[in-house]
């Protein structure tokens, strides 16, 4: 994440790895604060085992940008509502140039962030993909029992 700020957000991407057991790295690196720890991980990530990388970053956000360029692994970002509504985060971090691919989830999105690498490690680890059909059957039931409850709310001129 761009700076212990974005904690706050990036969490909801930290539950989704403890739920799938999944280990992970926390970073606070800035790519205008402190670039040349960017580089670092982002060149070392490969090496110490690292198979998809978050980055978060609100405002101008070239974190995730500038991690996917100096890796081959898959880089996800996380727009953080910082200024604009995070609309300049959202688009600093989807228009990026050819070459340097960079995955974009939503505005405060870590959530989706933290499922969409869980499914792309799940590609190559039965174990994994076993959990990700439990979760997905999961927010499944979760609807159906929701709609379940709606049943029982009553209103005057409610026909269901």
């Amino acid at each position: 994440m761009g700076s212990t700020s974005d904690l706050g957000v990036m969490e909801a991407a930290a539950k989704i790895m403890d739920e799938f057991e999944i280990p992970f790295e926390i970073n606070a690196l800035s790519a205008h604060r402190t670039p040349a720890e960017v580089e670092k991980f982002a060149k070392g990530a490969k090496d110490r085992g690292i198979k998809v990388i978050i980055a978060g970053a609100g405002m101008a956000a070239h974190l995730p940008g500038v991690i996917a360029a100096m890796t081959p692994l898959p880089v996800i970002g996380v727009p953080i509502r910082a200024s604009l509504d995070g609309m300049d985060a959202l688009l600093a971090i989807a228009q990026m140039p050819p070459g340097i691919p960079v995955a974009t989830v939503a505005i405060n999105g870590a959530q989706n962030a933290g499922i969409l690498a869980a499914q792309m490690l799940s590609l190559g680890d039965a174990e994994m993909a076993e959990k990700m059909v439990n979760f997905k059957e999961n927010l499944k039931s979760k609807i159906v029992k929701a709609n379940q409850d709606l049943s029982e709310v009553k209103f005057k001129f409610k026909t269901n």
